[in-house]
């Protein structure tokens, strides 16, 4: 009798043992991705103008040049020069609906990306949000 309490003991340690390791490998995936996601939502809230780009990216570069027109210095995360740039262009996925760069932010709220911005640039829409008055559009962007 005493052989049986002890297997089913054993079984149930070998349960508990089992479901725990399962949570640990599976918490950098569940726990990391909602961490980016809180990455991106906190860096967006803490910036006026925020560009999620990459370093090599003629988009990016065209959405950072109007940035540059306007003479305002976004914050920029260049997401091929971190670690976890891959992570956090997922969670821009999950939350605005794309993978692609650049996504721009500004005062807290999604423009899109390089074509986006450069719109709401040439029909003045951009320099309104920004409470920018008098700006002359450079059509070459």
């Amino acid at each position: 009798m005493e052989t049986a309490a002890v297997n089913r003991l054993g079984r149930a340690a070998v349960c508990i043992l089992a479901v725990a390791s399962a949570v640990l490998y599976l918490s950098p995936v569940v726990f990391g991705a909602a961490g980016k996601e809180a990455f991106v939502k906190k860096t967006v809230a803490a910036h006026n103008i925020v560009i999620f780009s990459k370093s090599y990216c003629p988009y990016c570069r065209r959405a950072k040049a109007v940035f540059s027109e306007l003479k305002k210095a976004p914050y920029v995360v260049e997401l091929d020069q971190r670690d976890d740039g891959g992570e956090i262009q997922d969670a821009l996925s999950t939350i605005v609906g794309r993978r692609t760069v650049p996504q721009v932010f500004i005062n807290g709220k999604h423009l899109g990306g390089s074509d986006d911005t450069v719109e709401a640039y040439e029909s003045g829409k951009l320099a309104k949000i920004l409470g920018i008055t008098n700006i002359i559009t450079n059509d070459d962007l």
